[in-house]
């Protein structure tokens, strides 16, 4: 189509635009005059500079450029004729809500159309045009359409887009920032509230990863982080959002899910996919996951206090031993002051000698004989009393002082070993952190000729996360460590990082199956036991030993007897002594130890006290709790309550246990649940469900996280109310003699 023609139907219906908005009368152009604006047009378009386009008074194209048209592969008989809202889309950029009025709006009022980004949508690719355009009239003030002008901007179109991706997305894993992944969990969560919803957040965070960066190098720790959030789009991409929030830090948010035993199973999966080998760059790299677990509206109903919340439980999480998973719980404040304060303590705990080296006994199970001590360090505070490994060991990994304790807990086992009165092996737990260290053999072989200990009497237990790096340099350390003359044994075989390459080459002479594997393989149905026989196989193969470790029960030691194993090491030989003790034993000359424990193994039950309450019927009352496990609980303080008695243990924060009591006798009830409880990532029990913040406002109180005393909110304080009508009397019941686990740390 000429250029000529489109201002012909110009000139014929209302003239020339004056550049001031306004219409006149057209003036007749000389011919020469008229060629050379013709020629000049004819040249803008064709340079791609911009393009014209108008429309007739339905608002139907009857003019575009010829080179816009070329560019689009339209035939211009094609094209003209088809409404200008069928071939333009008001353009969105999909990330956000644009301002302003679409292109259909401004067409039917006739409005003036000034820099609208629009979308092509009959072209063969998407492009992006910018358009403008004023309504034409004639002579009598008819309405006769649309002229206007369009150019390109797909390419800066994209360019914006990219801005915007990077400005919301990780360049490294290109999963959403922490800015994207506020925005989102703000609005989703105020959306919620509204709808009565609910949305788990989860803050994950990588266990050893800077030993993966101190010894493969950035680029390693760059390309780890990029396959760890592959494996994390892989298992959780269709169910949430998933954000890099932090350096190793990542988030996932999930609508709709409350069920604790869900998210439960979902976070030992996540920490076990997790926690495979990595392959950077041909070398084999190990690190884990910890996981905090929060829920809205149960902990918190914004999003600042959803986040707070689901980092104390990653903080705890990673306190209590990592490749852990926790539940917020309101207790979870008090336990960060304490691990704060447990930082600060256990820097001067050396100096100020609070530490000490309690030994536990391995004992050969052909002879029930003692044939090496394992060396367990004991922290005794001075104001908090004794403080268990499982909570200073990470604590000390994370503020750099692993290895000024793995050195001085070198130091004195051997140093007591030596003043044995008989030659017993002693050995000495080496965390991952000394192993690196290029000097470590070096202070093995110092300590040895300091302490005057034979180095085939030292027994050196290293855990499988020693393989996390270089396996050239690990293998060099295990070569000067056997040149030395001492023994290595694998610790904590099969317990997430198990791999059976490294033992074609790995000099070990013990493996130590994990207590894991031994809790529990007693009963039907269990695949420990299997395991267990696997483990013993392959040690055998290897010419290794090997050590069962926890064994409680004698139908555990029994059971280990029966799968091979050649060594035994728990409390149903003796719990860790200090070093006077084993001084005694020793001294005495005999070195059998005898089985003493509990004929057969039973279901975690924790010893507890804590006061609960108590609904049966209509009434709610006071009792204390005085075990919990995961099928059942012994109460007391309810007097003479008949077995077979429905009733709901209100066990604190929204969670309602149903039960029946299945034995009963004085003022103690035996309680089986309805439902059995599930694990709360703490070595504990907790309810898959609890009451909702959402059903506390239906009550007509205020919306807000999760209560204490959810049920007294909800049903209100029934303790008071007709106190003749209530069945069962309320017994006082004092604290325990003593309120600690029916297992010690080891």
């Amino acid at each position: 189509m000429a250029m000529g023609g489109f201002f012909s139907r110009v000139s014929r219906n209302a003239g020339a635009n004056d550049g001031a908005g306004s219409m006149r009368q057209a003036v007749p152009l000389g011919d020469d005059e008229a060629a050379r604006r013709l020629e000049l047009l004819d040249t803008f378009e064709k340079a791609g500079l911009g393009w014209f386009w108008a429309t007739d008074a339905d608002g139907r194209l009857t003019y575009l450029t010829h080179s816009a048209c070329e560019a689009h592969g339209w035939a211009p008989e094609d094209i003209l004729g088809t409404p200008l809202t069928e071939l333009f889309t008001t353009d969105s950029d999909g990330t956000e809500e644009r301002e302003g009025r679409p292109l259909a709006f401004l067409l039917g009022a006739r409005n003036s159309i000034s820099e609208l980004p629009v979308s092509v949508t009959r072209a063969r690719d998407t492009t992006f045009w910018e358009i403008a355009g004023k309504p034409q009239h004639d002579d009598s003030g008819e309405f006769t359409g649309y002229r206007g002008s369009a150019k390109n901007i797909t390419s800066s179109r994209e360019k914006q887009r990219d801005a915007e991706r990077m400005a919301q997305f990780d360049s490294l894993t290109g999963l959403s920032n922490r800015r994207r992944m506020e925005m989102r969990l703000d609005k989703t969560l105020k959306s919620y509230r509204n709808s009565k919803q609910c949305c788990a957040l989860m803050m994950l965070d990588l266990d050893r990863f800077k030993q993966v960066n101190d010894t493969l190098g950035h680029p390693a720790g760059d390309e780890l982080l990029k396959q760890f959030a592959a494996r994390l789009q892989q298992m959780v991409g269709h169910m949430g959002d998933i954000g890099r929030v932090g350096g190793d830090e990542f988030q996932i948010m999930l609508p709709n899910i409350d069920d604790r035993g869900v998210l439960g199973d979902l976070s030992s999966q996540l920490i076990q996919m997790l926690s495979q080998p990595y392959s950077i760059n041909g070398l084999r790299a190990i690190v884990g996951a910890s996981i905090g677990v929060a829920i809205a509206p149960y902990d918190g109903l914004d999003s600042e206090e959803i986040v707070k919340a689901a980092d104390l439980a990653l903080y705890s999480a990673k306190g209590s031993g990592r490749g852990k998973y926790r539940f917020y719980s309101s207790d979870l404040k008090d336990g960060a002051n304490h691990r704060r304060q447990v930082e600060e303590d256990l820097r001067d705990a050396l100096v100020k000698n609070e530490m000490a080296m309690h030994y536990q006994p391995i004992i050969d199970v052909s002879t029930n004989e003692v044939s090496c001590f394992e060396a367990l360090m004991r922290w005794e505070h001075p104001d908090k009393g004794f403080i268990p490994p499982a909570e200073f060991i990470p604590v000390a990994e994370e503020i750099n002082e692993i290895k000024a304790l793995g050195d001085w807990a070198l130091e004195r086992a051997c140093r007591d070993a030596a003043a044995w009165p008989v030659p017993l092996r002693v050995a000495v737990n080496v965390s991952a952190i000394q192993f690196v260290h290029d000097d470590f053999s070096g202070i093995v072989e110092r300590v040895l000729k300091s302490t005057g200990l034979d180095p085939n009497r030292l027994e050196l237990e290293i855990t499988e996360s020693v393989f996390l790096g270089d396996t050239g340099r690990t293998q060099r350390m295990f070569e000067e460590l056997k040149a030395i003359g001492v023994r290595l044994a694998l610790d904590d075989f099969g317990t997430g990082y198990s791999s059976l390459s490294y033992l074609r080459t790995a000099p070990f002479d013990k493996i130590k199956i994990d207590q894991s594997f031994v809790r529990g393989a007693t009963e039907s149905g269990n695949n420990n036991r299997a395991i267990m026989s696997a483990i013993v196989g392959l040690a055998e193969a290897l010419d290794m030993q090997t050590v069962a470790e926890g064994v409680e029960t004698k139908d555990e030691l029994e059971l280990v007897k029966e799968r091979g194993a050649s060594h035994v090491q728990g409390y149903i030989f003796s719990a860790a002594l200090p070093n006077d003790d084993v001084m005694a034993l020793l001294q005495t000359g005999s070195l059998e130890y005898e089985a003493r424990g509990p004929e057969k193994y039973r279901a975690d039950r924790r010893t507890v006290f804590r006061r609960i309450g108590v609904i049966i019927e209509d009434y709610r009352y006071r009792a204390v709790m005085r075990n919990l496990s995961k099928t059942g609980a012994m109460i007391e303080g309810l007097a003479d309550v008949p077995v077979g008695t429905a009733c709901v243990l209100d066990l604190g924060g929204g969670q309602l246990a149903v039960g029946t009591v299945r034995r009963s006798r004085g003022a103690v009830q035996g309680i089986e649940f309805e439902h059995p409880l599930i694990s709360d990532g703490a070595e504990g029990w907790c309810t898959r469900h609890r009451v909702s913040p959402y059903e506390i406002e239906a009550a007509g109180r205020p919306l807000t996280a999760l209560p204490q005393d959810a049920y007294t909110m909800l049903f209100g304080d029934q303790q008071a109310s007709d106190p003749g009508g209530r069945k069962f009397a309320e017994v006082e019941v004092g604290p325990p003699r003593a309120a600690t686990g029916t297992r010690q740390a080891a």
